[in-house]
């Protein structure tokens, strides 16, 4: 994964509200749900709530599914497999010497 890709995921999930909106998908039974059932859960105006989706949508990390007249978003779970494994690289290179400080530790 790029570092461009990278900032633009830390940046879709710098926020609380973008945060919340993963935690509802991730609790859906089926997976997915409207927007609407979105709104529901936040105290927020449902425009505001499209806002956050957008920007989550275009950082890749839900999915917009048409579903008759409305679109059900869902967590796209290869997108975030891949952004663990990026993370732990990235957070890996930047304490190089965490490793042998945790076995110094134990």
């Amino acid at each position: 994964m790029r570092d461009d890709d990278i900032a633009n995921i830390m940046r879709a999930l710098g926020h609380p509200v973008r945060l919340e909106i993963l935690r509802i998908l991730a609790t859906q039974q089926q997976g997915q749900c409207c927007c609407a059932d979105v709104t529901e859960s936040l105290p927020l105006a449902q425009s505001t709530v499209s806002q956050h989706i957008k920007v989550l949508l275009d950082a890749g990390l839900i999915d917009r599914k048409p579903h008759g007249t409305r679109n059900r978003y869902c967590i796209r779970q290869d997108r975030l497999a891949e952004i663990t494994t990026a993370f732990g690289g990235l957070l890996k290179g930047l304490a190089p010497g965490a490793a042998n400080k945790e076995s110094e530790l134990a």
